[in-house]
Parts: C-alpha cells; structure tokens; sequence
C-alpha cells in the first residue's frame, strides 16, 4: 500500500514558476513508476507526465514538453513536479499517482494510488 500528498500548489502569474511535490508512505514507492496528472474544471483527467524507477526514463505530454520537468529522490520517497512558463491553461488540480509497474504510462488506468491533488491556478 502507498499513500501519496501533494504539496507546493498555489496562485502564480503567468510565465511564472512553482515545484510541486508528492510525499509517499509505504514500502512500495521505489518499486515502480510515478506520474503526475492534472484535471480543470469541467474536464477530464489528463496525463501530464511520468518517470520509470530509476528516473531514467521519462514521459511528458506534449502540452507541457520543454516547460515542464519531473523528477524523484528515492531515498527521500518523493516525486517533483517542476513547471515553468506557466500558462492560464495550466490551471488545474494536480494529482500524484503511482504504479506497481515500472513503466512510464500515460493512461490513469495503470495506477494503482492517487493523491488527493494540489491546486495550481495561473492568472493571465
């Protein structure tokens, strides 16, 4: 069992920047993939990125590709989402999840925890 807490969320301007985080509790964190994701109002969830076990092989989408990086410290259980250039349309709630697999999906269906999420507002 894994239980995940997102934090750094908040209200920033345009072409700003904010790291979140995503604290994980429980013996499995190291063991396989973790991704973030992130859904706006009215919207479905949508993937935003991801990073294998190691951290050496990751995935974005093509909506955050250059603006965005994530990253984790196994040693610490934690998984960071760095966002620059931040844009009105980058607002949303972000959730942290991770997978029993190794394997950078970018589907919602192969994770098997979720955080509760962060809210990430951006004004133009």
């Amino acid at each position: 069992q894994v239980q995940l807490v997102e934090s750094g969320g908040g209200l920033v301007q345009a072409g700003g920047s904010l790291r979140l985080s995503c604290a994980a509790s429980g013996r499995t964190f190291s063991s396989g993939a973790m991704g973030w994701f992130r859904q706006a109002p009215g919207k479905e969830r949508e993937f935003v990125t991801a990073i294998s076990r190691s951290g050496g092989s990751t995935y974005y989408a093509d909506s955050v590709k250059g603006r965005f990086t994530i990253s984790r410290d196994n040693a610490k259980n934690t998984v960071y989402l760095q966002m620059n250039s931040l844009k009105p349309e980058d607002t949303a709630v972000y959730y942290c999840a991770a997978s029993r697999a190794n394997v950078v999906y970018a589907t919602t269906l192969k994770y098997d925890y979720w955080g509760p999420g962060t809210q990430v507002t951006v004004s133009s």
